[in-house]
């Protein structure tokens, strides 16, 4: 603090790396703080996340055990042992307006907005309301490069679903800018990225800096900078731009598998399969041929844990302060076959008629899930912002619009949301709220504690008590 003092050098808080096509934001550094307070939580703005989950979960599996701080996490949720310090986790919420409609769509398509969707078989689509993380971006967005970011790992679903004759588009979107507006989400790493550290130009310099790295762009502004700033600034912004040189190498890698996999001809994967299921024939293992239903593109585990780098990053860097993330779209059959124990498509799966094998099955997935979201909640713990973390000035919500996904049961939804939004929230704590709580209620109290108060939101008049 006495260094930058004594040379009355203050960096503005909106501070950023530039070189020709690029343009990177600063994460928090000491050297903003005597603008903002010293440092304290206070500080530091609120940054809110909310992680979606289809096909709910395996409901006698997820809910932990006791009330209050004396809770024990459920198997499901056992993955977040090492944060159960930073938890909430919630029981007894609801999305009232989802009860009409059957099925998987007026549940996801309502999950933010608290709203009753049309039903449509065309492209009409209405969620009859805004969702609460673009009430957010509207009231708190505006200061940053992106109000919000969306992202996701599957393209949007179309076509009918005739089992319920809803239009499958209201499958793919959470984020809600108007009633009929939905923001799609971003499912390339690569143009998720650019969005967020590359400058778009038609001039041919900067079209020449297309395939250059972030880095490299900026390698000039960063020297200047590390120049000015203290030991310790210096280490928080070598720890960034390798963070951010790593997603590109995660990227790059991805990019040159998939390559490698377009590059083969059709005739290889035909006899590749053949090849696979004569291995398993062999061995007398025929249920491992369910793994061949699908081949993704992407590794899927690799893929989300990119996609929740890159949000962190973008909160790390107040590139935005509002995000969602989809692990993928509603009623998705992806396969989960990469799971040791699984054997088939999630959705299919998810309808498990209490069959032992399949609750065995889904139960897998969801632990899966909670483990991405996990991994999440480290990176961001181990980030540094004054005397806290960016999760201790963060809320990051994951859940599911319904409950048991083979009952398509909306009500006691599962939802967690970890971090303490700058001392806002009081975490460590298992609270069950009475049967038929509104969902809405946490939303409300989410938007008060990132500074994006409302009256009301959908069928809530009044935050969650015990929040804080």
């Amino acid at each position: 603090m006495a260094h930058f003092q004594s040379q009355r050098w203050l960096m503005p808080r909106r501070s950023f790396l530039r070189g020709a096509g690029a343009t990177l934001a600063l994460p928090f550094l000491d050297a903003m703080r005597p603008l903002m307070a010293a440092g304290t939580a206070a500080s530091f703005p609120v940054r809110m996340a909310l992680l979606y989950m289809p096909n709910g979960v395996r409901a006698d599996r997820w809910t932990p055990q006791g009330e209050g701080a004396g809770f024990e996490l459920s198997p499901i949720l056992s993955p977040l042992q090492r944060h159960r310090e930073d938890l909430l986790v919630l029981t007894g919420l609801q999305n009232k307006a989802s009860f009409t409609g059957d099925g998987h769509y007026v549940k996801t398509g309502g999950w933010l907005t608290g709203t009753t969707i049309t039903k449509t078989t065309g492209s009409d689509i209405n969620a009859n309301g805004i969702s609460m993380d673009q009430l957010a971006a509207n009231r708190i967005g505006r200061g940053t490069r992106l109000p919000s970011l969306e992202l996701g790992t599957e393209p949007v679903a179309h076509g009918i679903d005739t089992n319920v004759n809803y239009t499958r588009l209201y499958a793919s979107h959470i984020s809600w800018k108007t009633s009929n507006v939905p923001l799609p989400c971003e499912i390339n790493p690569r143009v998720a990225f650019d969005r967020l550290f590359r400058e778009r130009s038609s001039t041919a310099e900067k079209q020449a800096s297309d395939d250059r790295s972030v880095l490299d762009l900026v390698n000039a502004d960063a020297k200047r900078l590390q120049g000015q700033l203290g030991s310790e600034d210096k280490q928080k912004l070598d720890q960034y731009l390798e963070s951010v040189r790593e997603v590109e190498r995660r990227i790059e890698q991805e990019a040159r598998v998939l390559a490698a996999r377009e590059n083969l001809s059709p005739d290889f994967f035909s006899n590749l399969d053949a090849l696979d299921k004569r291995i398993t024939a062999a061995m007398g293992k025929a249920s491992r041929e369910e793994e061949l239903n699908s081949r993704p593109r992407f590794d899927h585990t690799e893929h989300c844990r990119i996609m929740m780098e890159l949000m962190v990053l973008a909160l790390w860097s107040d590139t935005t302060r509002v995000s969602t993330f989809m692990f993928g779209n509603d009623v998705t059959n992806r396969n989960f076959s990469f799971l040791d124990g699984v054997h088939g498509g999630h959705h299919e799966i998810s309808h498990h008629s209490g069959d032992a094998a399949k609750l065995d099955e889904y139960e897998r997935i969801n632990r899966w899930h909670v483990d991405q979201y996990a991994g999440m909640l480290d990176r961001m713990k181990s980030i540094k912002e004054g005397d806290g973390t960016l999760l201790d000035h963060s809320m990051v919500a994951f859940g599911s619009p319904i409950r048991d996904g083979n009952a398509h049961d909306p009500k006691n939804v599962p939802i967690v949301v970890a971090g303490k939004a700058n001392g806002g929230l009081k975490t460590g704590r298992h609270v069950v709220s009475p049967q038929g709580t509104p969902l809405c209620s946490l939303w409300m109290g989410m938007l008060e504690k990132a500074g994006a108060k409302v009256d009301g939101f959908g069928d809530a008049s009044a935050p969650l008590a015990g929040l804080g």
